[in-house]
């Protein structure tokens, strides 16, 4: 059908084209179960000394591990090496909350060792590790960060986008796209070779103490800095690197690399970060081998990798680079390949030709996949959309082919025999319409 053509010549709709409130200040995204009306004002204006020193009553709060409880068992997640459920835990929960408010108190708390399994990683035939701390430590370590996550986040940089309140990956994504707009073409793409895994944990520890001096809260993050980790029957304590899985390690991988935005910063280099993942962005080839050459001064002195063959400086208007899951290639605004396949995995999973099911619960099966992914990639061209749709409904025809007795791929008659309308009275979720809507939601 030709219905949709027009779509296809929809231009890429802005990053910027989303409402997006300010981010908000540090005494709105401060947690208001540890900090009351009063204290947030100390973060901003600052305290004695530039460093806060009575924090570990407030870990311990009960509020506070209420607070972290609720949030853990919101969650869910897998039990770690004590076997331990949420479920579990909630069904004794207050006796375990006064445990863990006892054992913070008194500092007899000790946390347990990670679990580690192995997922498959997504397009690919290899594994990565993950790390499964027990329900107990999480609740900790939410309390903690709780507590922590204010003192450091009013001086982080306005270049970091990752795990901040307010903050997101599409407005990391805006900002690139707005710098690209603004003729920064030249682009150091940089990668930082297993970057959680490989911080060094006697200056990220001087991290903290420059902003914290209490000694037992000092001692509970060097306590979950030297978590074991149980893979099997084999336990060992990594030399080096924030725990897997745990709760404050976004944190912590954000302190350690806040130095480097602030550098670049005074610089005056254009950088955008997503946790590890960071790009900056240049009005010349040779302002970008200036800002690598500064970039990989500060990775080496500060007992970091960068990935050889992974770091490079692209032009955006020819070669493109990759960001959070987007293609940036001159103007066209693409799924990276990886996130492609990714979702394409996902349609083959319910569509295979064997599929038993009926036409309208595979439909309707596809429509909460594809509507959550459009979500995230709603900015890119017009005719991604049209292609993955025409590619879904052929997909759509195979099955029903089949069931007809017809060997092969869906085409030729069969777009007679079940057209586009067929599936939309069905319930497909049309990508191509969807992004038409949202396109004329903002033009209109």
């Amino acid at each position: 059908m030709k219905t949709r053509r027009t779509d296809q010549r929809l231009a890429t709709v802005p990053f910027g084209a989303t409402p997006a409130r300010q981010p908000p200040s540090t005494s709105e995204g401060a947690n208001r179960v540890v900090w009351n009306d009063r204290m947030p004002d100390a973060l901003l204006r600052g305290v004695r000394g530039g460093k806060w020193h009575t924090l570990i009553d407030k870990v311990y709060d009960p509020q506070n591990l209420a607070a972290a409880s609720q949030s853990v068992l919101g969650n869910e997640g897998a039990a770690g090496v004590d076997h331990q459920t949420v479920e579990r835990f909630e069904d004794r929960q207050l006796e375990e909350l006064r445990r863990l408010e006892e054992e913070l108190r008194t500092g007899k708390y000790q946390p347990r060792a990670v679990e580690r399994v192995w997922i498959p990683k997504p397009g690919s035939t290899e594994e990565r590790p993950l790390g499964i701390p027990c329900v107990r430590d999480r609740v900790v370590q939410t309390a903690l960060l709780h507590v922590l996550e204010p003192i450091f986040d009013v001086t982080s940089s306005e270049n970091s986008y990752g795990f901040r309140h307010g903050r997101g990956c599409h407005q990391a994504l805006g900002r690139i796209e707005a710098l690209l707009n603004e003729g920064f073409v030249h682009v150091v793409d940089a990668d930082l070779k297993s970057y959680f895994d490989t911080i060094p944990k006697d200056r990220l520890m001087g991290r903290v103490r420059e902003r914290v001096s209490d000694s037992r809260v000092l001692r509970l993050v060097e306590q979950f800095l030297e978590q074991g980790v149980m893979d099997g029957l084999s336990e060992w304590v990594p030399d080096k690197g924030t725990p897997q899985g745990a709760v404050i390690s976004p944190l912590l991988a954000n302190l350690y690399l806040d130095p480097l935005d602030h550098l670049l910063a005074e610089a005056g280099c254009a950088m955008v970060r997503y946790a590890d993942d960071f790009v900056i962005l240049c009005r010349s080839h040779e302002e970008a081998d200036g800002a690598l050459e500064e970039v990989k001064a500060w990775v080496e002195g500060n007992g970091l990798t960068l990935h050889p063959t992974k770091t490079k400086i692209v032009d955006a208007r020819t070669e493109g680079f990759d960001f959070l899951g987007y293609t940036f290639r001159g103007s066209l605004r693409l799924p990276r390949k990886k996130s492609l396949d990714k979702m394409k995995d996902s349609i083959r999973a319910k569509t295979g030709r064997t599929n038993g099911g009926s036409l309208t619960k595979i439909v309707g099966s596809l429509s909460a996949t594809l509507q959550g992914w459009l979500v995230y990639f709603r900015h890119c061209h017009g005719n991604v959309y049209e292609a993955l749709d025409g590619w879904i409904r052929g997909r759509l025809r195979s099955i029903l082919r089949r069931r007809a007795g017809k060997r092969g791929r869906g085409g030729g008659m069969d777009h007679q025999r079940w057209p586009n309308r067929f599936f939309a009275d069905q319930g497909f979720h049309s990508l191509c319409e969807a992004h038409g809507r949202f396109h004329q939601s903002l033009t209109g």
